[in-house]
């Protein structure tokens, strides 16, 4: 093969391979809800063909709501701090107990309690007013009512990580694609070089350079390759998918509806964010202990009832005027603190588990307002580098346009074409980053202002 047919060939082969970029080039930057020529419908619905589950990213989302072991163990312990909140309300609610015996008796009839011995008896009680106990019982209610919004930030977190992943995984198998092309030409123009070189028309050194170029596209793939398939590990199972279930994503953008002005997220957060709605509902729930404890000075009152049958043996003929097997009391019990100093202490110490709470509450308040200034700001310098980087890979494309003319006349060698396709590989590659960069910025921001749902609903 002589010199000129390899460069020829060569040629060929570089026009195919840019045609194919530009190609790629159309479809990653047309709108989010544009679709490809031949896209399978059933990447828009989720559904599994053979032994592949196609997802978009509200599938994906849904799938994970549904099947996320975080939001399952999330959901029980909510249920648990409902539970111990019904706890406490059980006490101002009717207790009924009943209870049998039999004992020998040497002298006064009594039991330990201070009732007297009984075969059968039963006792009511029922709390009418306590304020301390009713205080805690709603503490323990706004700390059930922390679990439910603990419980939405889990979700949240699912959601977050869900879509990250799955944005991911088409970021990387797009790159990979990329890669691979590149590697299908590296081979080609190495064994050009080769050839060239054994003619005496290269330099040893360029063979080298060539080498080198094979091997690092070949290292990229096989890093790309390992992300994704922790990728892939990681959404199965988030979905419940099986071990060797094959997922097909489509490479989609954030629906327009994420998109918030910065003044908007702010005044957002501070009514959705899940930290300040938690730091919120302690500062309830130590208001109710604080106002209970300070009216632990009141009377308490309390709704009492017995029924004893009791035995004969247990000398009460001896030790009372009249014996009567069937016994029955039924009152309230009232109790007035004169001094009390365990009332004193629980109300200081409800004043100072308050003020810690509100401390931490103003404090939460400044952190998100600067937390969603700052990723709001962040969000921009992403949109700005992706633009950067959408430019310099258009750039990249119109110089390989021209040089390819250049080339086909014989104006510009073989190095200088190879060097502006690394340049424009590069280009791909950052841009892509940059994209994904930018939807990462994006979705952090909608969580800290607690705009998640947007992503998917």
């Amino acid at each position: 093969m002589t010199g000129a047919a390899l460069v020829l060939g060569l040629g060929a082969l570089l026009l195919g391979k840019t045609a194919c970029a530009q190609g790629q080039t159309a479809t990653l930057l047309q709108g989010p809800g544009q679709q490809a020529a031949g896209q399978p419908a059933a990447a828009n619905s989720g559904e599994q063909t053979g032994g592949t589950v196609a997802l978009t990213l509200k599938s994906a989302i849904e799938m994970a709501l549904r099947n996320s072991k975080d939001i399952q163990v999330a959901k029980l312990q909510a249920s648990v701090a409902e539970h111990a909140s019904l706890v406490s309300k059980a006490e101002f609610l009717p207790n009924l107990y009943a209870g049998s015996g039999a004992g020998y008796t040497y002298g006064i009839p009594e039991t330990p309690g201070g009732r007297a011995p009984s075969l059968f008896d039963f006792t009511y009680t029922e709390q009418i007013y306590n304020e301390p106990l009713r205080g805690q019982g709603k503490e323990l209610e706004e700390q059930a009512r922390s679990q439910r919004i603990l419980l939405e930030d889990v979700k949240n977190g699912v959601i977050l990580r869900t879509a990250m992943a799955y944005l991911e995984l088409g970021k990387v198998r797009h790159s990979l694609e990329l890669l691979r092309a590149e590697q299908e030409s590296a081979d080609k123009i190495l064994q050009v070089t080769q050839e060239r070189q054994g003619e005496g028309y290269e330099l040893p050194v360029e063979v080298t350079k060539a080498q080198l170029t094979k091997a690092q596209v070949t290292q990229r793939i096989l890093q790309l390759e390992g992300r994704e398939d922790e990728l892939e590990v990681f959404l199965r199972g988030q979905l419940a998918l099986g071990d060797e279930q094959a997922i097909e994503v489509t490479p989609e953008e954030l629906p327009g509806e994420a998109e918030q002005e910065g003044a908007n997220l702010v005044a957002m957060a501070m009514q959705n964010n899940a930290g300040l709605m938690l730091a919120e509902s302690d500062v309830r729930a130590k208001e109710f202990r604080l106002k209970g404890e300070k009216r632990g000075n009141l009377p308490t009152l309390e709704v009492v009832s017995t029924y004893s049958l009791l035995a004969g043996w247990n000398n009460y003929s001896e030790y009372f005027k009249k014996f009567s097997r069937n016994n029955f009391n039924a009152g309230v019990q009232v109790q007035v603190p004169l001094f009390s100093a365990k009332t004193r202490e629980d109300i200081g110490l409800a004043q100072i588990n308050l003020q810690a709470s509100q401390a931490t509450l103003a404090s939460k308040k400044t952190q998100v307002s600067a937390e969603v200034r700052q990723k709001t700001r962040h969000l921009r310098e992403r949109d700005a580098a992706k633009e950067v980087a959408r430019l310099e890979l258009q750039l990249a494309q119109q110089d390989i346009s021209v040089l390819q003319e250049q080339f086909s006349e014989g104006k510009v060698n073989l190095r200088e074409m190879e060097r502006a396709r690394l340049e424009e590989n590069e280009k791909w590659m950052a841009y892509l980053d940059a994209n994904f960069q930018r939807q990462q910025a994006q979705l952090d921001l909608l969580r800290t202002a607690g705009q998640l749902d947007k992503v998917w609903q």
